[in-house]
């Protein structure tokens, strides 16, 4: 067997729990969409971007004058695109920049905490350990509490409930070794709980398909069904309901479907689709179509549809595909196309704002998404200030 041919074994072997999981969940899916009331479906779509300007070629290692630059050049296609393609509330697109804690550099947290509070994006919390050696649950516990400190008071990024000073934050794990899903990247059983105690209150990691740390979950909003003390704890859960009462970190996985319009030689070779924007795998209306066919939603309340997308934007080639002008025009013909239809309405959220419109679901609310952005966690910077661009999303 080729090292190319062991490698697609692998990745379907690591693949198929979540495979054996996908015809009852798609006949789950299918019987809910034929017996849910005909309300206009609202897609709430939070693009998670895996933000690691220190990237170069031979991993993480460019100096702090570089970062800068290629923030600086970030910035600007971020604003230029938050200008331009605005929800059906006004709101801006923005991405929600999850910045390494272990490759944290000041100044460029300096320009990331700018742009957020220019309302084009909001900052949150992502970790690489256990690399060279597995994690200790002691040391996760510091670095966590470290970077998130230093985001709220340093940078006055992060969030907090009204009633509270504690800084929160959602999640995403290096490398998607969630929960020690994967100990060459964790390292930490008690990851869960760790993220719990610390402020952690979404994580955004999952999917990970096809690579080995997926778990069986798949196309959820959902609270982690296992002691969050133990490996996996995520990898059984509860989804969402109305009139739930749920303990934090909720999981929030991107769509995982098969996509059955990739071809070779003119013939079908369905492929899996887990939301990850990148050069050769650009956003489109037909990919649009699939991630809304996942029905990521809080149960009783189907028409609001969850779509988390994922990205690497300093990876090369995928600047401009995750904020520049391809995403301008795939943004454009999602707003031209659902106007014209009628088939759906377009939201723009970040990981905080899903948050809050998840828990005015579950607390029974309705209508448009939109009006719960701030429904319960509000940003440690002037949450009020209104955007450059429209006040019309703000209340």
């Amino acid at each position: 067997m080729s090292k190319k041919d062991e490698s697609l074994y692998s990745k379907l072997l690591w693949s198929l729990p979540c495979l054996m999981r996908y015809p009852t969940w798609r006949a789950q899916e299918m019987i809910q969409r034929a017996t849910q009331p005909n309300q206009t479906p609202h897609l709430i779509l939070i693009m998670a971007n895996h933000f690691e300007p220190s990237w170069s070629n031979n991993g993480f290692g460019a100096d702090a004058a570089t970062q800068v630059k290629r923030l600086e050049e970030w910035n600007k296609e971020a604003r230029l695109t938050g200008r331009v393609a605005q929800d059906c509330d006004g709101m801006p697109f923005r991405h929600t920049y999850y910045f390494p804690a272990e490759q944290y550099v000041p100044e460029v947290l300096d320009r990331l905490a700018g742009l957020q509070a220019d309302g084009f994006g909001e900052v949150e919390i992502h970790l690489h350990h256990g690399l060279e050696k597995p994690d200790t649950p002691e040391n996760l516990r510091r670095s966590l509490e470290e970077f998130r400190d230093i985001l709220a008071y340093e940078h006055k990024c992060l969030s907090r409930f009204e009633d509270s000073d504690k800084p929160m934050y959602s999640f995403v794990h290096g490398n998607f070794a969630l929960a020690n899903t994967y100990d060459n990247y964790c390292g930490v059983d008690s990851e869960l709980q760790i993220l719990a105690d610390t402020g952690c209150y979404l994580d955004l990691t999952l999917p990970a398909a096809p690579a080995k740390t997926q778990v069986p979950m798949i196309n959820a909003f959902y609270e982690c069904g296992r002691p969050l003390h133990e490996r996996r704890a995520h990898r059984t859960g509860n989804n969402l309901r109305i009139n739930g009462k749920y303990k934090l970190p909720l999981i929030l996985t991107g769509p995982l479907v098969l996509d059955w319009d990739r071809r070779l030689r003119g013939l079908p070779l369905p492929g899996i689709d887990n939301g990850d924007i990148t050069h050769n795998y650009q956003a489109s209306l037909g990919r649009l179509r699939s991630w809304r066919n996942a029905s990521i939603s809080v149960a009783g309340r189907p028409e609001w549809i969850f779509i988390k997308l994922s990205s690497h934007g300093f990876l090369p080639g995928d600047m401009a595909p995750t904020i520049g002008e391809p995403m301008r025009r795939f943004l454009g013909e999602a707003m031209e196309y659902a106007a014209r239809t009628g088939e759906f309405k377009l939201h723009y959220a970040t990981a905080r704002e899903a948050y809050n419109i998840a828990m005015a679901a579950v607390d029974g609310h309705q209508g448009s998404p939109g009006q719960y952005r701030d429904y319960r966690l509000r940003q440690i910077m002037d949450s009020r200030r209104a955007p450059a661009v429209a006040s019309a999303g703000r209340r």
